[in-house]
């Protein structure tokens, strides 16, 4: 490994490793939630990384207009997303992946190639955890 997670920003106290609160958890909570990589995924397959709302909500099943709205929100704060205003009758609002966002498609590919591989793995160590845990009710 390139970069070990041991660059982490951490302290070593009494009580032993602490992580100190840090920009890359900031964007790590923005980009875990549950529709964020997803967004980022369909502008990547979209001509130009370009889509209108419609475009986004239409190809994410389940996403409501609020959360798309909310995740687009979040992903133009953090300069992933780029929002482009057209004053037409009616009017049109398009996104499109920034440099920054483009540039995060690399590792996210590398991630995604990570789950393909590991997938029968996580899904047989689900299947033992579930089946030697007694269900929670």
């Amino acid at each position: 490994m390139d970069r070990p997670i041991s660059e982490w920003p951490h302290v070593v106290t009494e009580r032993g490793i602490e992580l100190v609160p840090c920009a890359p958890h900031d964007v790590l909570t923005h980009l875990g939630d549950k529709w964020t990589i997803l967004v980022i995924s369909l502008m990547a397959l979209a001509p130009g990384n370009r889509l209108r709302f419609s475009q986004i909500k239409n190809g994410i099943h389940g996403i409501s207009q609020r959360m798309l709205t909310l995740t687009l929100r979040h992903l133009e704060r953090n300069g992933l997303v780029t929002r482009h205003y057209f004053p037409e009758v009616p009017p049109r609002v398009e996104y499109e992946l920034s440099d920054l966002g483009r540039g995060m498609l690399p590792p996210l590919d590398v991630f995604s190639s990570w789950i393909r591989e590991n997938w029968p793995a996580i899904e047989q160590a689900r299947k033992a955890f579930d089946e030697k845990t007694p269900a929670r009710e």
